[in-house]
């Protein structure tokens, strides 16, 4: 299996005859101008919960950086998971965007690893198990909690993970003092792939509500 993936060149035979025929002029004029958008999102690798897809954005209209479980990590320079902080780096000094979306999502593998540490084929040991450690005690009491079922507990700690990641953001000074002087919005959000619905998060109890 050497040659790449059929399925791949399909799609972008469509893409190149279809979206990129209707909007050249756009692609044309980011490619010499540069790009600048006004909204990051932080979202999950998740096949299923592409953000440019969920908002129907086009191109050059979001920043989006993706890993497991849309995790932020805390302001910690020595700290060797660097990725999504430098693309947050860029994103707020470098492109100077208004808006940040945290973007959690039902059925988060990564959240799964996290209620259930020690399950198969993931254990606290590999790559997954020490970045979903980061969720650390709002994991534990999420699971210890025997009034939630198994579904309840995946829902709670998805939006509890998208709660601690805003809470992570504002340990960048960068951030933090912008968001002061009303530069720069934090969001929360949250999309049940089954029903196709999004939820936000109100910015002052934490709750979520369906969007309309």
């Amino acid at each position: 299996m050497t040659g790449f993936p059929e399925p791949l060149l399909e799609g972008y035979r469509r893409f190149r005859n279809d979206r990129y025929a209707q909007e050249q002029d756009r692609y044309r004029l980011l490619a010499e101008q540069g790009q600048a958008p006004e909204v990051m999102v932080i979202a999950c690798c998740d096949s299923r919960s592409a953000p440019e897809t969920i908002f129907n954005a086009a191109p050059g209209e979001m920043f989006v950086v993706r890993n497991v479980a849309n995790l932020v990590p805390p302001c910690e320079p020595d700290d060797i998971c660097r990725s999504t902080s430098a693309a947050l780096e860029f994103a707020v000094l470098g492109l100077e965007v208004r808006h940040i979306v945290v973007l959690g999502h039902a059925h988060c593998g990564g959240i799964r690893a996290a209620l259930r540490p020690a399950a198969e084929p993931l254990s606290p040991d590999d790559f997954v198990g020490r970045w979903m450690n980061r969720l650390g005690p709002a994991a534990e009491t999420v699971a210890g909690s025997p009034e939630l079922t198994e579904g309840e507990r995946q829902a709670a700690l998805e939006r509890a993970s998208i709660r601690r990641s805003i809470a992570n953001l504002r340990t960048f000074p960068f951030v933090s003092s912008l968001e002061d002087r009303k530069r720069l919005s934090l969001h929360g959000a949250w999309f049940d792939i089954a029903a196709g619905d999004l939820w936000t998060m109100d910015p002052e109890t934490g709750d979520f509500s369906k969007a309309g």
